[in-house]
């Protein structure tokens, strides 16, 4: 499944309405940490036909960001069913993103 770039105007169809649960990656294109993760969170989307994976650029979308206490970045937080059910500041590997989606 192709990675969704989260809007304000989007949010609600997309996160809080799905079905699946949702990983989003709040980043910023200039963010070092940030460009290590998003291959990462590229990948599980291509993997993982049963979550939607989204990202958010913070620069263009701060009040989104700023609606989820976003300060630093990358974070990583996962909704399932409207819900956070986590929610990871800073860089992770894979095992560890994935294991966000399992909590």
């Amino acid at each position: 499944m192709a990675v969704i770039n989260l809007t304000q105007r989007d949010f609600e169809q997309e996160v809080m309405r799905s079905d699946k649960p949702v990983l989003i990656d709040f980043f910023a294109t200039w963010c070092g940490p940030c460009s290590m993760v998003s291959p990462i969170v590229d990948e599980i989307a291509q993997e993982r036909s049963d979550i939607k994976v989204c990202k958010v650029d913070v620069d263009e979308q701060g009040e989104l960001a700023a609606a989820f206490g976003v300060s630093s970045i990358p974070t990583l937080v996962v909704f399932k069913n409207g819900k956070i059910t986590a929610k990871q500041i800073g860089a992770l590997p894979k095992p560890g993103i994935l294991a966000l989606l399992d909590k």
